[in-house]
């Protein structure tokens, strides 16, 4: 196997450090990071899976103390001054859940809603309860939940996070994206784009991006998009070894044509690509139909999984050719393809006269040659 592609479970996305898996009560909704608080996630630290119930998240005061990186007694003891405070109303931002321990033992235990959550944030002194108080800023001054749930929605929804409507909201941009005539992999970038943390200038955001166009190149045939482009581009080969091009089938093939990977992939490679984007936006439905939201980190994962459980390879690193590189390779044998290009091209106006057979089109070229006055030559 190569040592650039992986499958199997050391192909996907491995389980982030500090995180817990719990056995919820039927009906709770589970993801992979704190759905909502999900700037740990978008930093590439570890998440905390959270509870959703009631259109709400909840947290213990050990998964608050993972999210804020501090103790549990420290959590303590500002939701202690928080109530006393009266800042809020403790029984309403509490509620027992029953859960499995390690030990296999169900315990009801305490549980903390996103206003808890949200308050012991600005309390806390921490790294991570920086990075939050920042994250929480431009959320205010921006969006709660990018594409639908703005503030002044969200207030018209009696405050709630994640409504029915939402997730048909989401159901309804899944299969727009997949009826869209958007290029196979910008359809994968724009499920990406529905996570609820959705920060398109996270650093999280710029590798994925960078990233997905070559994934699934590599799942496919073993190459990244610039590897692909670089083996296959060549002038001495019909057709310059492209296989589609914009003014295919008998339009001449221009110099953007032969820097686009996706024009050297061969009939069955394109079939391949077409139904692993159509499979994934399947599960991305599948999502939206069960309620479950989606944050940056659990899209990226998914991605990762699904190849693996395709039985191919995820790309563990950026291939051996830059996109500079086989950007200017295919250029340089486009130039020497160019002169064949045009000594073999018949544009319709060459076809009309051969087809013609030198009656009454060419008759018409060799009067208008006649018309011309000896400097009018082109």
């Amino acid at each position: 196997m190569s040592e650039r592609g992986k499958g199997g479970k050391g192909g996907g996305a491995s389980s982030k450090p500090g995180s817990r898996a719990l056995t919820v009560a039927p009906g709770i909704t589970r993801s992979s990071a704190a759905e909502y608080l999900t700037f740990v996630a978008a930093a590439g630290q570890g998440g905390v899976e959270a509870l959703y119930a009631d259109e709400n998240v909840w947290l213990t005061q050990k998964m608050m103390g993972q999210l804020y990186d501090v103790n549990v007694r420290t959590v303590s003891e500002h939701l202690k001054k928080i109530f006393s405070d009266r800042e809020l109303a403790e029984d309403s931002v509490i509620r027992k859940f029953r859960i499995t321990a390690s030990d296999g033992k169900t315990y009801d235990t305490q549980h903390y809603n996103l206003s808890a959550i949200i308050a012991v944030g600005y309390k806390v002194n921490s790294e991570r309860a920086v990075q939050f108080r920042k994250w929480a800023s431009a959320i205010v001054e921006s969006f709660t939940i990018k594409g639908f749930a703005m503030d002044d929605e969200r207030l018209k929804n009696d405050g709630t996070v994640f409504t029915k409507q939402y997730f048909e909201e989401q159901l309804q941009r899944v299969r727009e994206i997949r009826l869209s005539e958007r290029k196979f992999y910008q359809k994968i970038t724009d499920i990406y784009a529905t996570a609820i943390d959705y920060d398109r200038q996270a650093q999280s955001t710029q590798r994925f991006f960078a990233t997905v166009q070559n994934k699934l190149h590599w799942a496919i045939h073993g190459q990244t998009a610039a590897e692909v482009i670089h083996s296959r581009a060549d002038a001495r080969k019909d057709r310059m070894g492209l296989t589609s091009w914009k003014d295919a089938p008998e339009g001449k093939i221009q110099k953007f044509d032969v820097v686009v990977a996706k024009n050297y992939l061969t009939e069955s490679e394109m079939a391949q690509l077409q139904r692993l984007v159509s499979a994934y936006l399947d599960v991305a439905e599948d999502m939206a139909l069960r309620n479950i939201p989606m944050t940056m980190q659990d899209w990226e994962t998914r991605l990762n999984r699904f190849i693996v459980a395709t039985d191919r390879e995820v790309l563990q690193d950026a291939g051996k050719v830059t996109a500079e590189i086989a950007r200017a390779h295919a250029e340089s044998e486009f130039e020497k393809y160019r002169v064949v290009q045009d000594r073999l091209y018949q544009s319709d106006f060459d076809r009309l006269v051969q087809g013609a057979g030198g009656t009454a089109a060419q008759r018409w070229v060799e009067e208008g040659e006649e018309e011309q006055e000896p400097g009018d030559a082109a």
